[in-house]
C-alpha cells in the first residue's frame, strides 16, 4: 500500500522547504518533490537567485571599498581580483546553503522525491525522476511552491553569452568589458552594482520614470545620483525595441519618452526584466484550480485555490515575488492545513530590500501612496551624512525617510537608502507590526555610534525635534 501524507509540497525554495519544516514541527506528515538535478534544494532563491547574486555583492562592494583604504589609513598595494576566485567564493556559499537545506529536511524527517511533481487528481501527485520512472503519492493536502522563472522578451532572446538572464549572468566565465542592463527593478540594479564595481562600464535603460520604480521617488533619485557618481549611466522613459548582436558587441535600439530615437551599444545586455509563475507540466488542468490573466494561481487570504485541499504560495500567486514573504504564506498554509488559528498575512507590512550599493529597504507606505489613500502625512528624513557611525564606517550617502500620520501620529512607512540599510529596516518592521507612533519610535533609545540611531533621529523629525540636523 502507497505511504499516505498530509501534505506533500511540489518545490523546495524558501516558500516549500519552510513550509515542510513547519508542517513536520507541528506533527503533520510532509513530502517535498523538487526537480533540481543532483538534488540540491534551496530553489531559486537559494541556488540562482538570492544568495549567490548577494555573495557577488558582496565581493564586488568589498572590492570597492579596498580601493579606498587609504582614507582609512590603510595601505594596499596592486589590488586585483581574479574572477574564478570570486565565483568560486559565490558557489561555496550557495552549496553549503543547499546542504543546510538538505539537513532541514533530515532533521525534521521530511521525505524528500528529486523528481518532476504533476498534480494527477486531488490527492494525488505523480514523482516522475530523470531516468522515466515515476511513482504516485498519496495525500490529503497539497502546496504548490514551484515559484518563478525568466520569462522570454520577444526580439531580446537570450543566448546565454552576448544576451543574458539573471540566471546566466551568474556563471559568465569572465567580467565584460561593457554592460547594458535592461530594467532597473531589484535585479537590474544589484546587477549593475556588481559589475560596474568589477570594472564593466555600466548603462541601466529603464522604461519607466525613475530606476526602482516600486521604491519613494525621494529614494529613486537617491539612488540615481549615487549611481551616476560611480560612473554608472542611467537612462530613464526609454523603450527598448530592437537589439541587434554584432561580431564582439550587442546593439539596442528604442525611443525615448520624447520619442527620440535612441541607441546603446556593449560588449554584453543583461534582460532584467520579466518572470512568470512556473506551472508548465504541473497537472492543473486535473484539479478546480483556477489561473489568473497573468499566469499566477487564484487564492484567498489563506493561499487556499478552487481545489479544496490545494494550496499556493511564493511566485505563483499574485502576492509580492520576495523569498521571505513565501516562507511567511508556507507557513501559513501548513498551520492553515493542521487546523491552527491563523491570521491573513498583512501586506503593506512586508519589507522590501534591494542590495545594490548603497543598499535600498523599506516597508509600508511610500509618500505619494500614502497621500493617494487620503492620510494627512508628514514626512522627516536623516541624511546618513549627518551620523558618526556612517562617517566611521565611510559610507555617508543617503538617508532614512519616515512617513507618518499626522493625528494618529502612526509611522505608516520607513524607507532608507545607505549603508547597511537592509538590516535596519528590521527595527521598522517591528515598529509598525507593533503599530507605533513615531514618537515612540523617537525616544527609544538607541545605541550609540550606530548608523541605526538615524532612525531614531528621523522618527524626531516628525515633531521637529531631530537633535543631529
Amino acid at each position: 500500500m502507497a505511504e499516505k501524507f498530509d501534505v506533500v509540497i511540489i518545490g523546495a525554495g524558501p516558500g516549500g522547504y519552510v513550509a515542510a519544516v513547519r508542517g513536520a514541527q507541528i506533527g503533520l506528515k510532509v513530502a517535498i518533490i523538487e526537480k533540481e538535478k543532483g538534488g540540491r534544494l534551496g530553489g531559486t532563491c537559494g541556488l540562482r537567485g538570492c544568495i549567490p547574486t548577494k555573495a557577488l555583492l558582496n565581493a564586488a562592494h568589498l572590492y570597492e571599498k579596498a580601493q579606498h583604504f587609504e582614507n582609512f589609513g590603510l595601505k594596499v598595494e596592486k589590488l586585483s581580483f581574479d574572477w574564478k576566485r570570486v565565483q568560486k567564493y559565490k558557489d561555496d556559499v550557495v552549496a553549503k546553503n543547499s546542504a543546510g537545506v538538505s539537513y532541514l529536511m533530515k532533521k525534521n524527517k521530511v521525505t524528500v522525491f528529486n523528481g518532476f511533481g504533476k498534480i494527477l487528481s486531488p490527492g494525488k501527485v505523480e514523482v516522475k525522476y530523470e531516468d522515466g520512472k515515476s511513482e504516485v503519492l498519496e495525500t490529503k493536502n497539497i502546496i504548490i511552491a514551484t515559484g518563478s522563472v525568466c520569462r522570454p522578451i520577444a526580439g531580446f532572446e537570450t543566448d546565454g553569452k552576448k544576451v543574458v538572464n539573471s540566471d546566466q549572468i551568474l556563471e559568465i566565465e569572465k567580467v565584460p568589458k561593457s554592460l547594458i542592463v535592461m530594467g532597473s527593478g531589484a535585479v537590474g540594479v544589484e546587477f549593475a552594482s556588481v559589475y560596474s564595481r568589477f570594472g564593466a562600464e555600466t548603462t541601466i535603460v529603464e522604461l519607466l520614470d525613475r530606476i526602482v520604480p516600486l521604491e519613494d521617488e525621494e529614494v529613486s533619485k537617491e539612488l540615481e545620483r549615487s549611481f551616476k557618481k560611480r560612473g554608472i549611466k542611467v537612462y530613464t522613459g526609454v523603450k527598448l525595441e530592437k537589439m541587434e548582436k554584432k561580431s564582439s558587441s550587442v546593439k539596442v535600439s528604442g525611443k525615448d519618452s520624447k520619442g527620440n530615437e535612441v541607441s546603446f551599444e556593449a560588449e554584453m545586455l543583461l534582460v532584467a526584466v520579466g518572470r512568470m509563475p512556473y506551472t508548465e507540466g504541473l497537472g492543473l488542468e486535473n484539479t478546480k484550480v483556477k489561473v489568473n490573466p497573468r499566469g499566477t494561481i487564484k487564492v484567498n487570504e489563506f493561499c487556499e485555490t478552487d481545489e479544496p485541499g490545494i494550496y499556493a504560495i511564493g511566485d505563483v500567486i499574485d502576492t509580492a515575488w520576495l523569498a521571505h514573504l513565501a516562507s511567511k504564506e508556507g507557513i501559513l498554509a501548513v498551520e492553515k492545513i493542521a487546523g491552527k488559528r491563523v491570521e491573513p498575512i498583512n501586506h503593506r507590512l512586508v519589507p522590501n530590500c534591494t542590495y545594490c550599493d548603497p543598499e535600498v529597504a523599506s516597508v509600508g507606505l511610500t509618500e505619494a501612496k500614502a497621500k493617494e489613500l487620503g492620510y494627512d502625512v508628514k514626512v522627516a528624513k536623516f541624511p546618513f551624512s549627518a551620523s558618526g557611525k556612517a562617517r566611521i564606517l565611510g559610507e555617508t550617502e543617503g538617508f532614512v525617510k519616515i512617513v507618518a500620520e499626522k493625528k494618529y501620529d502612526e509611522v505608516l512607512g520607513v524607507h532608507i537608502i545607505g549603508p547597511h540599510a537592509t538590516e535596519l529596516l528590521a527595527e521598522a518592521c517591528v515598529a509598525m507590526q507593533l503599530e507605533t507612533t513615531a514618537e515612540e519610535l523617537g525616544r527609544t533609545i538607541h545605541a550609540h555610534p550606530t548608523v541605526s540611531e538615524s532612525i531614531m533621529e528621523a522618527a524626531e523629525g516628525i515633531h521637529d525635534l531631530t537633535i543631529h540636523l
